[in-house]
């Protein structure tokens, strides 16, 4: 069974820092990509950043300001996010795409995400 388990969220000022973390297990499969995706207030879950074969993909929104990166062969993953603002507020969620190519796991949208954590809520405030 594949488990993702996030934490790092929390409440910090325009400008601050936050680094989630994710913990992952149970992933048996070799081919596949794992990232961020979050879902603010009133809108659809979107992709944040990603790594697939060892490339990182950024969401343009957060390109220059976020840092995706992973430890013990993808078995944990983090986001530095620095110079948060107001519109980075939403539920950060840890995501498996299996079979990724190119940059589908940053695309959620149109191509999905095979498994989700159960989130880690990230709010900026003013």
């Amino acid at each position: 069974e594949v488990q993702l388990v996030e934490s790092g969220g929390g409440l910090v000022q325009t400008g601050g820092s936050l680094r989630l973390s994710c913990a992952a297990s149970g992933i048996t499969r070799d081919d596949y990509a794992i990232g961020w995706s979050r879902q603010a207030p009133g809108k659809e879950r979107e992709g944040v950043s990603c790594i697939r074969n060892g490339y990182a993909y950024y969401a343009d929104s957060v390109k220059g300001r976020f840092t995706i990166s992973s430890a013990n062969a993808k078995s944990t993953v983090y986001l530095q996010m620095n110079n948060l603002l107001p519109e980075d507020t939403a539920v950060y969620y840890c995501a498996v795409q299996l079979n990724p190519f190119g940059n589908s796991c940053l695309e959620e949208k149109i191509y999905g995400m095979d498994y989700l954590g159960k989130g880690t809520l990230v709010t900026v405030s003013k």
